[in-house]
C-alpha cells in the first residue's frame, strides 16, 4: 500500500506541532520518524493509522493504484493502545482475529512469544516487557500491508532488543515499515529518516 501525505500540519489548541510535511511512503519502504520526547512524532504516526485527522492537509492511501480506507491495511503497536489483560495470550490473538486476518497461526505466535508459563495466565500477571513484546507480536502477526511502531523496545531488555531485530528481519518482507522513536536501535534497519523537528515552523 502507498501513502502520500500533502502538505499535512497537526495543531492542538493554538500550538502547531508540525507543518507542511509532504511524504511518500511506497509499498516496502521502511521510515523512521525521529526527535526529541514532545516533538510530534506519535502525534504524526497516529495521523498515518488514521487515529488522528490532520489540522491542514491531506494523506492518502492506495493500493494497486486505487484510494482504499486504511483501516483493514495497518497494524500498530503503541504504548498508548491498551490490551485488554483479563484476557490470556490465546484469547487475545482470538479477538484480534475478528477484526483482521492474521497470516502468523496461535501455534507460531506462542512459538515466536517463547514465554511459555504464562501460556494460561492473564495479561495482567504478565511483565512490562512481556506486554510489550506480546503487542509487537500481534502487529507483525497481522495480514497487513503497513506496521507501525512507536517505541517498540522501550521496555526491553537486550535479550527482547535481539527478539525485536529477528521479528523485523523475518516477517516484514514486502511490508512498509514506520518506526517512531528516538533511539538508533530501533530503527537501524530504516532506509529513510524523518526528522520531526524540521517541520516545526
Amino acid at each position: 500500500m502507498e501513502i502520500a501525505l500533502t502538505n499535512v500540519a497537526k495543531r492542538f489548541n493554538y500550538s502547531w506541532i508540525f507543518k507542511e510535511i509532504n511524504l511518500l511512503l511506497e509499498q516496502g519502504s521502511t521510515c523512521a520518524i525521529i526527535g526529541h520526547n514532545g516533538s510530534g512524532k506519535s502525534t504524526l504516526l497516529q495521523i498515518i493509522s488514521g487515529v488522528l485527522t490532520p489540522s491542514k492537509g491531506e494523506i492518502t492511501f492506495s493500493l494497486n493504484g486505487a484510494k482504499v480506507e486504511p483501516y483493514q491495511h495497518i497494524s500498530i503497536a503503541t504504548p498508548y493502545i491498551e490490551l485488554i489483560e483479563e484476557m490470556t495470550f490465546k484469547e487475545i490473538y482470538e479477538f484480534q482475529q475478528a477484526f483482521k486476518k492474521f497470516k502468523l497461526s496461535f501455534e507460531e505466535c506462542n512459538s515466536l512469544f517463547d514465554f511459555k508459563g504464562v501460556k494460561h495466565k492473564t495479561i495482567n500477571q504478565y511483565s512490562s516487557g512481556m506486554k510489550q513484546r506480546l503487542m509487537l507480536l500481534l502487529a507483525v502477526a497481522a495480514d497487513t500491508k503497513v506496521l507501525l511502531l512507536d517505541e517498540p523496545t522501550a521496555n526491553f531488555d537486550e535479550e527482547g532488543v535481539e527478539w525485536y531485530h529477528n521479528l523485523i528481519e523475518k516477517y516484514t518482507n514486502n511490508r512498509t515499515v514506520v518506526v517512531s522513536s528516538n533511539n538508533k536501535e530501533e530503527y537501524k534497519f530504516c532506509n529513510e529518516i524523518i526528522d520531526i523537528t524540521k517541520f516545526k515552523s
